[in-house]
């Protein structure tokens, strides 16, 4: 293609192509529930329930308790979509705030 003496090329990329990379990409993987900092609850109260809920020992409990106050999030279980909403949904009935992302 030619416009004022510059000579320009365009490449057509088809979007069923596109579409399928996608899905390829996003199936691999894993899906995580990410718990965000917050002004209401306590650190000690944080390292309560992840104890309860996942079943952390109070080390790794601490640390991940640690990352949410400190970095502003702490990714703290992965696995299925479905097992990540539930753990979402578990930090919820205990006043946390998390989210589901695919890592």
């Amino acid at each position: 293609m030619r416009n004022n003496g510059v000579v320009t090329t365009a490449t057509t990329v088809s979007p069923v192509e596109v579409e399928e990379l996608d899905e390829a990409l996003s199936d691999d993987r894993p899906w995580v529930t990410v718990v965000w900092n917050d002004p209401i609850n306590l650190m000690s109260y944080v390292t309560y329930v992840f104890q309860k809920l996942f079943g952390y020992d109070k080390a790794t409990a601490r640390k991940l308790m640690l990352d949410v106050h400190h970095k502003g999030r702490a990714s703290v279980t992965s696995g299925s979509r479905d097992e990540m909403e539930r753990d979402a949904a578990r930090l919820h009935t205990y006043g946390l705030w998390a989210t589901v992302i695919q890592d």
